[in-house]
């Protein structure tokens, strides 16, 4: 077999079914960490027009933090979001997904938000504005390069953290084999 054809094989392999893993970036505490706090402004969802620490809120229960940089925010997160929201309301009403939006723009942000909450209509979802820097929190470790940055823990503890340059509704089972029990 020719090292063209070995190479063209590798190739095939290598791009199928890999899309995911492609995808995927480091962001965010690491696996096993324990949670600081996350200091945000509730612009749509269960406490609107709350400032308040999101972690201290959650504290004992189960809760599904995402980071959304406001300037990559596509219609493919928005599909995530969606998809992960029905399924927690059908499955998983004891999970609350924070969607954190990280920008420097916050009086827009507040305003924005609820159009997007509206657009959605989301049951589980909370829009938040990270009140700190456009990066996030810096004990979060949220990567600059991540469209999308998940985070599921249990209680404080971090179950799974990770970012990707893109995402859709297809990464749902990834992230819900991850969740913790149900108890």
């Amino acid at each position: 077999m020719s090292v063209t054809r070995v190479f063209a094989m590798f190739m095939l392999l290598f791009n199928s079914g890999s899309t995911s893993l492609l995808a995927e970036l480091v962001s965010g505490p690491d696996e096993g960490n324990t949670l600081d706090k996350l200091k945000v402004f509730v612009a749509a969802g269960e406490s609107v027009g709350k400032e308040l620490d999101a972690v201290a809120k959650r504290k004992d229960k189960p809760t599904i933090y995402v980071f959304i940089p406001s300037d990559k925010f596509t219609r493919p997160i928005a599909r995530f979001l969606r998809g992960l929201d029905e399924k927690l309301k059908a499955e998983r009403p004891d999970i609350d997904v924070f969607a954190v939006w990280l920008t420097d723009e916050k009086d827009k942000a507040k305003e924005h938000l609820p159009r997007v909450q509206e657009s959605l209509k989301l049951s589980r979802t909370s829009w938040c504005v990270f009140l700190g820097e456009k990066t996030g929190p810096p004990e979060w470790g949220i990567n600059p390069d991540a469209d999308i940055t998940v985070i599921i823990a249990n209680g404080l503890n971090v179950k799974l953290s990770t970012g990707y340059r893109s995402i859709n509704e297809t990464e749902i089972p990834k992230v819900w084999e991850k969740l913790p029990p149900k108890k």
